[in-house]
């Protein structure tokens, strides 16, 4: 981890076509650049919001890497609600805090990368996909959930050769919802090709069996190295 130490992120209102609005969270690029590398939207998975530790580590060690991070929630997470929106709607709010991002930040017009963990990283893919005018340089995908743990037979790559930018998935070497194995024929089939960063021993989370402390926080900043590094050479 950076030492810089923890900031508190700035909110950002971003008001939906339907109405309602959600709350995004912007952790500005440091130690103060004069010019940050680019903006990253960072979206949450299914199951924890915008302020959930891992999204939180992530978001601060990439600040600290000279991006500028932008974390949001999806209406449900926003309205309290446990069960995810359809996706036409989890798309919706999300293309429409890229454009809030385009608009309030100068760094996304250097590089504007899109991406997440888990589900929100399979909606970015989704909208990548579907709006193909979107302004964005690249992905970054934590965890690709290829399919549900357990039905490897339900796919969710149907629209991945549509994306047509460059992405980066990071995948846990043991990931029940699609392993680096399972996902690699799926990378053959996009253009250009993506980059695949490997967890050796990692989870859907990038968790290592037993390893302490320490050794998962290097876990960590080693994957928060690569995707600052390939956000760079975009």
């Amino acid at each position: 981890m950076s030492g810089v130490g923890m900031q508190v992120p700035q909110s950002l209102l971003v008001v939906l076509e339907s109405g309602t609005s959600v709350t995004a969270l912007v952790y500005r690029a440091r130690p103060d650049p004069p010019s940050p590398m680019g903006a990253f939207v960072l979206a949450h998975g299914a199951g924890a919001g915008q302020r959930s530790p891992f999204l939180t580590r992530f978001a601060q060690a990439l600040a600290d890497r000279a991006l500028d991070v932008v974390t949001f929630n999806f209406p449900y997470t926003e309205q309290g609600r446990r069960l995810p929106d359809r996706a036409p709607v989890l798309e919706a709010c999300y293309a429409t805090v890229v454009e809030k991002v385009r608009q309030a930040l100068p760094s996304a017009g250097a590089k504007l990368v899109i991406g997440g963990k888990s589900m929100g990283g399979r909606i970015a893919t989704q909208v990548a996909a579907t709006r193909s005018a979107l302004p964005v340089t690249g992905l970054v995908v934590l965890g690709y959930p290829l399919h549900p743990p357990g039905r490897p037979d339900t796919r969710r790559d149907a629209h991945l050769p549509s994306v047509r930018r460059p992405v980066l998935f990071v995948q846990g070497e043991r990931d029940s919802f699609g392993t680096p194995g399972e996902l690699a024929p799926v990378l053959d089939q996009m253009v250009p090709r993506p980059a695949m960063h490997v967890v050796n021993g990692g989870d859907h989370s990038f968790k290592v069996r037993r390893a302490g402390a320490p050794a998962q926080e290097a876990v960590e900043n080693d994957i928060q190295r690569v995707i600052a590094d390939w956000i760079e050479r975009l």
